[in-house]
C-alpha cells in the first residue's frame, strides 16, 4: 500500500516528548499537564487554557539512574520515564497529576517532585485516590477526588475555568478526535485491512500525546484518505492478532509483531482505543463531572479493578472485540515487572484459551521491546500455530 499521507508527520511528533505542537500551544500560553494513566478522565486535563501530555520515554537508551532511584525489580517502563526527567526531558512541563493507582508510576512522580526535575515556578504534582470497584459508592468518591485533586487545584494554580461549560467544551474537543480515530479504526475489520495496525497505533497515540485540536485537521485528512485508499491484492498478514495488556507506547513493537506475520486488528491496552476512544455522552440533568467520571469509570479494564465482576467484564470485551475485528488469536503483553497486568496476564492466558477458545501467546517484555529477537521467534511461532489450526480446520 501507499504511505499514508500524514504517516511522517505522525511519526515525528512521536519521537519527542516535548514535540513540535507541544511547544506551539506553551507558546501560546496553555499549560501542559503531564498524564501518567488513563484513569485521570482526559477532558479534565484538557479544558480551555490547558493540555494533557502522555509521559513517555522515546529512543530510550540506559535506565540505570532510574534503576538506581526505583531498583531493578520495578516497571522498566517507569525507570525509563524516571530517566528522561533526570535528563531534564519534561522540564517544559507545568504539572503532574497522577492517580494512586499503580505504586510503581507514583514512586516515578514522587521521585520527581522531590529531586526538582521539573523546576518551572509554579509547577506541582498532585496525586488522587481512583476506584477499584465499579459502584455508586466508588463513583461518588472518584468525583469527589477529580475535583479536589485536577479540577481545583488547576483553577487555584493557573486560573483554568472548571466550570461546566468548560466542561463540556472540553468533552466536545475529545469526543470529535474519538469520531475520528473510532472511523479510522473500523477500517480494520476489513477481511484484507486497509490500515495496518503499526499505522493505525501511531495515529492514536498522538491524540495521547499533543494538544488535540491541533491534530484534527490531519486526521480528518486521512479518513478521507482511507476512503479511497486501496489495499494490496495479496493479504500482507498471516494472521490476525488482538494486542492486550499493559501500555504500548512505543509503535515499534506493534511494527515488529507485524513483521512477523500477525496483523494487530485491535488494540485493548493501556491508552489504546478500545474503548479509550469512545465517546462521552452527556445529558442536561446531571453533574457534568459526575457524567464524565462515571463513563471513565465504567470504562476502566485496568487489572486494579479486582472485583469478581470487573475481572469477567474484562474477558467478555476482549472477547467482544476479537469477534468484531475477526481475530484468529489474542498476544497478552506487559512490560517487566508490572504488577497488576502480571496477574491479569498471567490468568488470562489459561482463561481465555481454556474457556473461551482462542489461541493465546503470552510475553513478558522489556520497556523497549522493538528490536527484540525473542519476542520477534515468539510470535512467528505463535503465527505458524495459527496457520496451522487453520489447515487442520
Amino acid at each position: 500500500m501507499k504511505d499514508l499521507q500524514h504517516l511522517y508527520y505522525f511519526e515525528k511528533l512521536l519521537e519527542e516528548v516535548n514535540n513540535d505542537l507541544v511547544r506551539e500551544a506553551q507558546n501560546k500560553g496553555s499549560i501542559a499537564i503531564g498524564a501518567v494513566c488513563f484513569q485521570i478522565p482526559e477532558p479534565l486535563i484538557n479544558l480551555p487554557g490547558c493540555f494533557s501530555v502522555r509521559l513517555r520515554a522515546p529512543r530510550t537508551g540506559s535506565i540505570e539512574m532510574g534503576t538506581y532511584y526505583m531498583s531493578s525489580m520495578l516497571c522498566e517502563g517507569c525507570r525509563a520515564i524516571l530517566e528522561r526527567a533526570i535528563e531534564g526531558g519534561f522540564e517544559f512541563l507545568d504539572c503532574i497529576i497522577a492517580p494512586d493507582a499503580c505504586a510503581q508510576m507514583n514512586r516515578c512522580v514522587e521521585n520527581i517532585e522531590r529531586q526538582n526535575l521539573c523546576s518551572k515556578e509554579k509547577f506541582f504534582v498532585e496525586y488522587s485516590d481512583v476506584p477499584m470497584k465499579d459502584d455508586e459508592t466508588a463513583l461518588r468518591h472518584y468525583v469527589r477526588q477529580m475535583r479536589a485533586h485536577v479540577l481545583e487545584p488547576l483553577n487555584k494554580v493557573y486560573g483554568i475555568d472548571i466550570s461546566d461549560e468548560a466542561l463540556r467544551k472540553s468533552v466536545d474537543l475529545q469526543n470529535k478526535i474519538s469520531r475520528l480515530i473510532t472511523q479510522i479504526g473500523d477500517y480494520r475489520k476489513e477481511d484484507n485491512p486497509r490500515i495496518t495496525g503499526y499505522e493505525f497505533a501511531v495515529l492514536c497515540l498522538a491524540t495521547y500525546c499533543c494538544p488535540k485540536e491541533a491534530l484534527i485537521e490531519k486526521l480528518e485528512d486521512t479518513l478521507k484518505e482511507l476512503g479511497t485508499r486501496q489495499p494490496d491484492d495479496k493479504k500482507n498478514y498471516r494472521a490476525k492478532v488482538v494486542m492486550v495488556g499493559s501500555e504500548i507506547d512505543n509503535p515499534e513493537l506493534i511494527k515488529l509483531c507485524e513483521e512477523a506475520g500477525a496483523l494487530v486488528v485491535a488494540d485493548r491496552f493501556c491508552f489504546g482505543s478500545l474503548p479509550g476512544r469512545s465517546e462521552i455522552i452527556l445529558n442536561d440533568t446531571e453533574d457534568v463531572l459526575m457524567q464524565i467520571c462515571r463513563q471513565y469509570m465504567h470504562w476502566g479494564k485496568c487489572p486494579r479493578y479486582m472485583n469478581t465482576a470487573k475481572i469477567k467484564e474484562r474477558q467478555e470485551y476482549v472477547d467482544s472485540i476479537a469477534k468484531e475485528y475477526k481475530a484468529d488469536g489474542l498476544i497478552y503483553q506487559q512490560i517487566k515487572f508490572c504488577d497488576y497486568w502480571g496477574y491479569e496476564r498471567a490468568s488470562a492466558f489459561h482463561i481465555m484459551r481454556e474457556e473461551y477458545g482462542y489461541p493465546v501467546l503470552s510475553i513478558d517484555r522489556p520497556y523497549v521491546a522493538g528490536n527484540s529477537g525473542q519476542i520477534r521467534t515468539r510470535i512467528q511461532a505463535f503465527v505458524e500455530s495459527l496457520e496451522l489450526k487453520k489447515l487442520k480446520k
